[in-house]
């Protein structure tokens, strides 16, 4: 059966064929989520969320089914279209996820999680304590402007913003960490982190840095941060079913604020950095 969404073309859309299986679907953010494989020419097999612009493909379609489709990409959105069933299933009844994970709340400490930073060094949450600390999820192979690329782009325009306050700047911290622990190494986070920060071979990562881990490690942080792993019983493989999270701590060690998918702003972290750190009153 085949569904399809029809638009204008724009000049700077790419066009990528996807073939994957549905793990869920999301009316309310008119989503679908596939477990898909290589996009060849964009990126690697993962489980991810994709945008559909056609409602109606999102009543006709469920968990498990197979489908083919074409991810559409432009410079500031993607979503997919011409979709078609190959397969129409039910969800696999030995595949499991994390349904009913709970996040933590405002006002809930952060555990002590481990992770190695793109110098190779152990870091742990709690050496950020005294600061507070911006923390988002990424994977480096991610081009998807929705997802990583924007996650990416968004935390460079707060480190550009917070360095206008130079005493702000020195009681912050950012901390981006991959979800890809076979292909982000420290190398590859150093490389990919002084892209984005523009300081290139001069950055330092004192103030925003990249880290990874074992597979294990990444995903104690991801799963405590409400993040889902998705295991499909046909490849026997788990992988983290790649939405996003942002977390602000304070300095305290406690939660903030957390900030689901992708509609935050820069501008609302580098406020809930000022709100902690107040300016004091002139008399």
């Amino acid at each position: 059966m085949g569904l399809g969404f029809r638009a204008r073309r724009s000049a700077n859309e790419k066009r990528y064929e996807l073939s994957g299986k549905v793990v869920a679907v999301n009316k309310t953010d008119q989503t679908v989520t596939v477990s898909h494989g290589d996009i060849t020419g964009y990126m690697p097999a993962m489980t991810m969320p994709f945008k559909l612009k056609d409602r109606a493909t999102l009543e006709t379609i469920g968990p498990g089914d197979q489908i083919t489709a074409t991810l559409v990409v432009d410079d500031l959105s993607s979503w997919l279209e011409d979709i078609v069933t190959v397969k129409e299933g039910i969800a696999d009844p030995n595949a499991k996820s994390s349904e009913g994970v709970v996040e933590p709340k405002p006002g809930d400490e952060i555990p002590d999680f481990s992770l190695i930073n793109q110098d190779g060094k152990r870091i742990h949450l709690a050496q950020y304590r005294g600061k507070a600390l911006a923390l988002t999820f990424i994977y480096t192979r991610c081009l998807d402007p929705n997802q990583c690329t924007l996650m990416s782009s968004n935390f460079a325009a707060i480190d550009k913003e917070l360095q206008k306050d130079p005493e702000l700047y020195q009681q912050t911290h950012l901390l981006s960490v991959s979800f890809d622990s076979d292909y982000d190494t420290p190398r590859v986070l150093r490389s990919y982190g002084a892209a984005h920060t523009g300081r290139f071979s001069d950055e330092t990562f004192q103030h925003w840095e990249f880290a990874g881990g074992s597979k294990d490690e990444v995903k104690g942080i991801a799963q405590f941060f409400g993040l889902r792993y998705f295991f499909d019983s046909e490849s026997g493989e788990e992988q983290v079913i790649h939405s996003l999270r942002t977390a602000v701590i304070g300095p305290d060690g406690k939660l903030v604020k957390l900030y689901r998918q992708n509609e935050w702003k820069p501008e609302e972290i580098v406020a809930d950095f000022k709100n902690l750190f107040p300016a004091p009153k002139i008399p």
